[in-house]
C-alpha cells in the first residue's frame, strides 16, 4: 500500500515537471519558428538551440514518467493522458526539427553535399556549444535532484510532526479514560454509601 505522504510528493514533483515542460516546449516550438525562416551559420546555430530545447523537454518527459507511477489510481486517468498529449507533442517536435535539419542548402552545406563554415572556427565553435549544451543539462538535473531532495525532507518533516500529534492525541484520548474510569470508581462508592444510609 502506498504511503499518502508519498503520494502527494509524487503530484508535486509531477505538477512542477509539468510546468516546466510547458515552458521548455513554448520555447522549442518558438525556435523550431526561427529555424524555418534562417539560412546557413544562424539556421545551424537555431537548430542546436533547438536540440538543446529538445533534450530539456524529454528529460522533463522522462522525470514526470517516472512520478506519476506516485499518484492515486483514481487521478492517474487524466494524468496519463495529458502525459501522453506531451509525448505526441514531443514527437512532432522531433520529426519537425529531424525535418529541418535534414534540409542541406538552408543548413549549410554546399551542392555537393559538403558542410561549409560562414565563420573562422566554426568547428570549435560548435564544439564549445556541445559543452556548454552538457554542463547546462548537468545543472538542471542537479536542479531537479535538489527539489526532490528538498521535497523528501519536507515529506518527512510533515510525516514526523504528524506522528508527534497522533502521539498527544492517543495520550489526550488515554488521559481521558483513566478521568472516566475514577469517575465510574466515584459514582460507585456513592451509590454504595446512599444505599447503605437508606437502609439505616
Amino acid at each position: 500500500m502506498s504511503n499518502p505522504l508519498d503520494t502527494d510528493a509524487g503530484s508535486e514533483l509531477f505538477s512542477s515537471y509539468e510546468a516546466e515542460l510547458k515552458l521548455v516546449q513554448a520555447d522549442l516550438n518558438q525556435k523550431l519558428d526561427q529555424v524555418t525562416e534562417l539560412t546557413g551559420e544562424p539556421r545551424k546555430s537555431a537548430i542546436r538551440l533547438s536540440e538543446r530545447a529538445l533534450e530539456e523537454a524529454q528529460e522533463l518527459l522522462d522525470q514526470m514518467r517516472l512520478e506519476k507511477s506516485n499518484i492515486p489510481s483514481t487521478a492517474r486517468s487524466k494524468i496519463n493522458q495529458r502525459f501522453r498529449n506531451y509525448e505526441s507533442d514531443i514527437d512532432a517536435a522531433k520529426r519537425k526539427l529531424k525535418s529541418l535539419s535534414a534540409d542541406p542548402q538552408k543548413a549549410g552545406y554546399s551542392n555537393n553535399g559538403n558542410r561549409y563554415s560562414d565563420t573562422p572556427g566554426d568547428e570549435q565553435l560548435e564544439q564549445r556549444q556541445q559543452l556548454l549544451s552538457g554542463t547546462e543539462r548537468l545543472d538542471r538535473s542537479s536542479q531537479r535532484l535538489r527539489d526532490s531532495q528538498r521535497i523528501a525532507n519536507e515529506t518527512e518533516n510533515i510525516g514526523r510532526e504528524t506522528l508527534a500529534d497522533l502521539q498527544v492525541q492517543r495520550e489526550t484520548i488515554q488521559h481521558t479514560r483513566m478521568t472516566m474510569l475514577e469517575s465510574e470508581g466515584y459514582v460507585d462508592r456513592s451509590v454504595k454509601t446512599l444505599r447503605g444510609m437508606a437502609r439505616r
